[in-house]
């Protein structure tokens, strides 16, 4: 009989720690895979969303329970901002994590964005290049279906087919939305390179799951699971044989000879403790809690960067009605991106910025100020038919730098039903994300003068995309990083971190894809020494 309960015990069931799991379970490792929230199915949330009111939280369809509350509770994110943005994210502590209500964009980054402080001089470099993670970015976007095109240059600097790829993407792209089809007619004499966003929603019949149908219903739940989510790899790890607990909330760690972590205990909603012992312990938390559960406990924290350097793609947002019809909400809620700003020599005094179109059906958001206008009957029905057809939303991705003063940490004064803190954020923007506004309000101009745009929303105040990087850093120094460069504490040996959390540059791009990829390569390396 084995001295401990699992050779790995996992906290968090979310898309990285499922993939460990599964990662594992494939090399013959006993895993126990701990979730704070319930295990919902998919039939559930579209019922949930079908008959609530709130159709843009794409919180509200799941659970939202008093001791695994999500990120739209009241109380449950204590946020310090600027005054001319508040903080807010949106995530889920459900099996299979936030990826139940993602958008499902699967960016590689870019070869300079490894490098930023080599390249540009400002913020962190990796402890490692591009070619490093090339490979585990090729089995990530295996794992999980991604579509996309290896024929663009998706930095916009003209360097033809890039990033570099060793093999092509799994599926091949769907059908052009007309929405785009237009930014490309209409922006592309402009200069600017409007490119396909590869995503993971199958194009065609894979691993099961259909080709997507274009219900544009990604946020906050693809009804016939063409779209990849964090659940399915829980399934495929717990049909291999991992051990998934629901409703376990993991509050302490405790440490042994060498500095091992030896064990962990959770608890229920009814407040019963339990203790589990492993070889390895990986944390798969989220990027704020993950950072809360080592604070909690002192551990990992020798160079008090814990919780330190949050980074968001905070940015902005432009909303216009064009001189034509775009029809926004055919096929994905994401498609295309303009790239041009993703990688310029800018990049040395401000921040980058990657322009995102929004494919949302935009019925709901057309019709609210129209009501509150007063209009009503016929007349109602044809504006909402005209501005639906016309209405287009363009933001900015902005890269932010990591800053030990944007941090989270443990709430003391306010706890949840079990008795475990809630969260603190403190979030300021600093002059190099501020920096870049005059390049967006021209572009911004650009994009208004090609569609003879009348606006709806200025580009005015700032607004968070939900990406969190930055608070459990990665680097090649342990006096300034939690991690080294196999996603190891530098003060445990035994502990790692599944999360965007390491990642020591934001870049403008949806960090999921590159988490996966990091967390595939952390699983095969402690496959390795277990």
């Amino acid at each position: 009989m084995s001295e401990f309960d699992a050779d790995v015990v996992i906290i968090g069931s979310g898309a990285l720690g499922a993939n460990a799991a599964y990662q594992l379970a494939k090399a013959g490792k006993s895993v126990i895979m701990l979730e704070a929230g319930p295990y919902i199915p998919r039939w559930k949330v579209v019922e949930n969303y079908r008959n609530g009111a709130s159709k843009r939280n794409w919180c509200a369809p799941y659970p939202n329970l008093p001791w695994a509350p999500n990120s739209y509770t009241e109380g449950y994110i204590d946020a310090k901002g600027d005054d001319d943005f508040e903080y807010v994210t949106s995530y889920l502590r459900v099996a299979g994590g936030s990826t139940r209500h993602w958008a499902s964009a699967c960016w590689r980054l870019l070869p300079n964005d490894f490098k930023l402080k080599s390249v540009y001089g400002v913020g962190r470099d990796w402890p490692f290049e591009y070619s490093e993670l090339e490979p585990w970015y090729l089995q990530a976007e295996r794992e999980i279906g991604v579509v996309g095109t290896g024929e663009e240059d998706q930095s916009g600097q003209g360097r033809g087919h890039y990033p570099p790829r060793s093999a092509a993407y799994p599926l091949p792209p769907e059908a052009k939305p007309y929405m785009v089809q237009r930014m490309q007619a209409k922006l592309g004499p402009m200069g600017y390179q409007v490119v396909h966003e590869p995503h993971a929603r199958v194009s065609r019949p894979y691993d099961g799951r259909p080709a997507c149908a274009g219900n544009n219903n990604c946020e906050p739940i693809c009804p016939i699971g063409a779209m990849y989510s964090g659940d399915m790899h829980v399934d495929k790890a717990v049909a291999l044989g991992v051990k998934l607990i629901t409703e376990a909330v993991a509050w302490k760690l405790e440490k042994g000879a060498g500095n091992k972590i030896v064990a962990l205990t959770w608890r229920k909603p009814d407040g019963k403790d339990s203790r589990l012992t492993a070889k390895v312990f990986i944390v798969a938390a989220h990027g704020l809690e993950t950072p809360k559960l080592l604070l909690m406990n002192n551990v990992a924290n020798s160079s008090d960067q814990v919780g330190r350097n949050l980074m968001d793609h905070t940015g902005l947002s432009l909303t216009f009605l064009a001189d034509e019809p775009l029809w926004t909400g055919r096929g994905s809620v994401q498609h295309g991106t303009i790239a041009n700003r993703r990688d310029e020599a800018s990049r040395s005094q401000h921040s980058a910025i990657r322009y995102s179109l929004r494919n949302l059906v935009p019925n709901v958001d057309v019709t609210v100020p129209l009501l509150k206008q007063g209009m009503m009957g016929q007349a109602l029905d044809d504006a909402i038919r005209d501005r639906a057809s016309r209405i287009m939303n363009i933001s900015t991705m902005s890269e932010t730098l990591p800053s030990p003063t944007n941090r989270v940490v443990p709430n003391y004064d306010r706890k949840d039903s079990i008795g475990l803190p809630m969260l603190k954020v403190n979030y300021h923007l600093d002059s190099y994300v501020r920096g870049m506004r005059p390049q967006a309000y021209k572009d911004f101009a650009n994009f208004l003068q090609a569609f003879n745009g009348e606006v709806i929303e200025a580009p005015t105040g700032w607004r968070n995309q939900y990406h969190i990087m930055g608070t459990t850093i990665m680097g090649d120094n342990r006096k300034d990083s939690v991690v080294d460069a196999d996603c190891r504490s530098w003060d445990h040996p035994n502990l790692f971190l599944a999360t965007t959390g390491v990642m020591p540059t934001s870049a403008t791009v949806n960090p999921t894809l590159t988490g996966i990829a990091l967390a595939i390569r952390m699983a095969a390396t402690i496959a390795r020494e277990v």
